[in-house]
């Protein structure tokens, strides 16, 4: 059986970033797709919401759960993942995401174009050990990829979910 010249070695960056319980691993990235996409791998830690309701003006995303159940909220709809689904978040549609259960969920996400998966690296650096980071850094980082945050939904999501952003 023959090789493929182009093949991209299982997990080539390996580089990681924590953002409290959420975490990211930069599977291939815009380099190493000819910058068509990027694929990630996150984790997310139970009880936790992975962002606040958002939506992307550039990108769209598509995650594949490994491991987990990953709840979706997608434009006012709820929706439950488990190993081997996929859920679509396409560019300019509110979505958030969290983990309801007990157990650790991991997922593969894949994003196109890939500029947004240094986003990660660049909110990792913006957070403190304690407390929420800047809000004029984090303003200019959402601004800088294009992402909008809807804080108005946050508390009514993790209120009603008894989820948290950690």
């Amino acid at each position: 059986m023959g090789e493929l010249s182009d093949a991209i070695p299982v997990a080539a960056t390996g580089e990681r970033v924590q953002i409290g319980g959420f975490g990211t691993t930069f599977v291939a990235t815009a380099d190493a797709t000819g910058g068509a996409y990027a694929l990630i791998e996150h984790t997310l830690a139970p009880g936790l919401l992975g962002a606040p309701p958002h939506r992307h003006t550039r990108e769209d995303e598509l995650s594949y759960v490994l491991e987990g159940t990953l709840t979706v909220w997608r434009a006012g709809v709820v929706a439950e993942a488990g190993p081997g689904a996929v859920v679509r978040k396409p560019r300019g549609e509110w979505h958030t995401f969290w983990n309801a259960s007990p157990k650790l969920v991991r997922f593969l996400e894949v994003i196109s174009p890939p500029a947004f998966a240094d986003y990660f690296r660049e909110l990792a650096e913006l957070m403190p050990p304690q407390g929420a980071p800047d809000p004029a850094a984090l303003a200019a980082l959402l601004s800088r990829y294009g992402l909008e945050f809807d804080f108005a939904a946050l508390g009514p999501l993790t209120e009603r979910y008894g989820v948290r952003l950690g």
